[in-house]
Formats: C-alpha cells, sequence, structure tokens
C-alpha cells in the first residue's frame, strides 16, 4: 500500500442508493478535505465521483473503480493530498502530459496504465508489463472500465506539426453509469462533433497547440456534454469560452477548475 495513499473510497460509496446517473454540484466537504485545491463531486448509480483539477492538463479522479489519473506531470510531490493511483492515462508524449521522473515517483505494485504507442515505447520493460498501448480506435479496460481511445490532432494547416492525425489519444471512460471524455491536445474534429451521451468533458483551447475559444465552443455545442471543464487553457481566455457557448444556445455546464491556482 502506497504511504500516501488515503481511504477514501467508502465516503465516495455513500451515494448508492441514488436513482440513475444525476450530477450534483460541488460537495463542499471535499474542498475542505483537501484544502484550496477542492474538487467537484458528481453522482454515479453507485456512488460518486470527485474530480480535483491538478495543473493544465492533469488532474485526478476518485471514483467506485479506483483513482484515475489523468497526464500526470510536475513531479510526484504535487499529489502527495490525493490517494494514489489505481490507473494512469496518458495521451500522448509532450512534456506537458507525459513526464517519466512524475510516473516513476507515482509508481507503486498495484497501478496499471494506458498511454497511446508513442509513450509505450518509451516506458521500461517492467512499466510496459504494466500498460496497455492503446490507438485510436482502440476499446479495452482499465481497473474494469470500459475505455476507448478517440484521435486527437490538429486541422488547420500550421499547426499540424504538433499533433498530427493517428498519434496522440483522448479518451473516453465508463465509470459507473457516466461517460466522460478526455479530449487530449486537438482541434475540433469530426470524431469530438460526433460524439453522443457525454456526461463530463475535458476540452482544450490554447494556440497554436490546440484550437482557440471559438472553435473549443462551437465542438462543445455540437457535441452537448452536460458538463465541461475547460482545460490545457494557458493564455486563453475561459470566460470568452463560455460566453461563446451560450450564445450557441448550449445548455452544457461550464465548470472552471483551478487549473492554474484560479477557484472553481
Amino acid at each position: 500500500m502506497p504511504t500516501r495513499r488515503k481511504v477514501l473510497m467508502s465516503g465516495l460509496m455513500t451515494g448508492a442508493a441514488a436513482a440513475g446517473a444525476s450530477l450534483i454540484r460541488p460537495y463542499a466537504a471535499l474542498a475542505e478535505s483537501h484544502g484550496a485545491m477542492g474538487g467537484d463531486m458528481f453522482k454515479t448509480a453507485n456512488g460518486e465521483i470527485a474530480i480535483h483539477p491538478i495543473s493544465h492538463a492533469s488532474f485526478v479522479m476518485e471514483t467506485p473503480a479506483g483513482v484515475i489519473y489523468n497526464d500526470p506531470v510536475g513531479g510526484a510531490e504535487k499529489y502527495e493530498d490525493y490517494p494514489a493511483p489505481d490507473l494512469i492515462l496518458i495521451t500522448h508524449h509532450h512534456g506537458d502530459h507525459y513526464d517519466q521522473a512524475t510516473l516513476d515517483g507515482l509508481w507503486h505494485d498495484n497501478v496499471t496504465m494506458i498511454a497511446n504507442p508513442t509513450v509505450f515505447e518509451k516506458l521500461s520493460e517492467e512499466m510496459k508489463a504494466k500498460t496497455t498501448s492503446m490507438s485510436n480506435g482502440d476499446s479495452g479496460e482499465g481497473r474494469g472500465l470500459p475505455i476507448e481511445a478517440i484521435p486527437a490532432y490538429n486541422l488547420t494547416e500550421d499547426r499540424l506539426q504538433y499533433h498530427p492525425e493517428g498519434r496522440d489519444n483522448g479518451y473516453i471512460l465508463s465509470v459507473d453509469g457516466l461517460r466522460i471524455y478526455i479530449a487530449g491536445d486537438t482541434e475540433d474534429i469530426p470524431e469530438m462533433r460526433a460524439l453522443t451521451d457525454i456526461d463530463i468533458a475535458f476540452v482544450p483551447f490554447n494556440l497554436p497547440y490546440t484550437m482557440d475559444e471559438s472553435q473549443a465552443a462551437s465542438a462543445v455545442a455540437e457535441f452537448a456534454p452536460k458538463v465541461v471543464y475547460p482545460y490545457h487553457y494557458r493564455d486563453s481566455d475561459p470566460e470568452l469560452f463560455t460566453r461563446l457557448l451560450n450564445e450557441a444556445g448550449s445548455e452544457t455546464e461550464v465548470r472552471i477548475g483551478g487549473w492554474y491556482g484560479s477557484t472553481t
């Protein structure tokens, strides 16, 4: 058992009597337990999911099936206040998504990982043994959760060198009745716009690496998740994104997490 792990999962299971998979507002006790970084709670069929934005594209999700880390970077010390990961997702090899030193510090005997092929090939044999390589279009599972690897790439001519088609992943996780979309680094690609029945989405916008606020708002208005987290938006304007989304008549709720030291 990793020393940083805190036994929080019993608290996540208290919502088992709830019917369906409705979404609820942030739960104050969670923010108190994790200090200023806080977190949001979302009710599932048999419990709750807690989402903790960490920084930029990194976040922690506590779920009834285990604790999921997405693109953890910045050093293992950033995660000392959170439960250790049961499952780690890596979208691609860029340094703000994949950092070997951070993985080394988080790694333990019972963790598993899913990564795109580029990252998989960089791993040690020890890590490869506990990692599933998934390419665009693949379906599989992690810790019993169904997972789909969704394309993530640039469309605009002068951005193609950042994320070429076919290399990097987004992910869709089915977590106890909720469908969660993690876009990775991408523009408003047709595969994103075609998504359906997404409960929670993490969508990036920052130029030149992904897309601008207008593209992101247009795409989100089309695939209509119940909740969207703007993330990976350094030097961009989440309030502009929110305004454009509202002007498009979208009913999606925007959650502004503390990715860059701001509060929800």
